[in-house]
């Protein structure tokens, strides 16, 4: 069974050290968080060139993921995490950059 894998796969022992938890739980969170920021972005330049965009909606699906991206820099600084530490391994479709 899968889980018991993954169960063998783990430590005995959790470190429970609250700076590691929370720098963890943050990498995790940036990480789902770029995940659907990348989905976001190829879904709206699929729509860009398929023409299902006003010239407006285009301008503000811009202006909405180019401050989604700043602040996803300020919050990688604030944690003291990098691009490649969110950069997980999606299986079949890859790494996620």
């Amino acid at each position: 069974m899968a889980l018991d894998a993954l169960a063998r796969a783990l430590p005995d022992r959790i470190n429970a050290d609250p700076e590691h938890v929370e720098n963890g739980l943050a990498r995790l969170v940036l990480t789902v968080i770029e995940l659907l920021r990348e989905i976001l972005e190829h879904q709206a330049i699929r729509r860009m060139d398929g023409g299902t965009l006003s010239d407006e909606q285009i301008e503000r699906l811009g202006l909405a993921l180019l401050k989604l991206s700043e602040r996803m820099d300020e919050l990688k600084a604030t944690f003291g995490l990098t691009d490649e530490d969110l950069n997980i391994d999606l299986g079949p479709l890859g790494r996620l950059r």
